[in-house]
């Protein structure tokens, strides 16, 4: 029996992802569990590590459980502050062919 496609879930982050906002990504990610996840960062315009740590450790999870995670959009202020703190996430941003 082939496996089951399970629709994909989009999650768009908030423009603040402060430790106030990690709580909320967290319960985002474990309501798509089981499911491909795009991440809409373009709205982003301050990232705390305690998010990114979050993001990390979903992207962690969707790998393990051999499902697609990928960021379709990203905000300049997500990719610079994300790369000041050594995380590259360009390996999981959505390229166009």
């Amino acid at each position: 029996m082939a496996p089951r496609k399970t629709a994909s879930k989009t999650i768009v982050l908030k423009p603040v992802l402060d430790m106030n906002e990690a709580t909320a990504l967290h319960q985002s990610f474990t309501a798509a569990r089981g499911h491909a996840v795009t991440i809409d960062a373009s709205a982003v315009e301050r990232t705390g590590t305690l998010c990114v740590q979050v993001l990390l450790a979903a992207s962690r999870t969707w790998q393990n459980e051999k499902q697609p995670f990928t960021f379709s959009k990203v905000s300049e202020a997500f990719t610079k502050t994300t790369q000041l703190i050594g995380i590259n996430f360009d390996h999981l941003t959505a390229k166009e062919i």
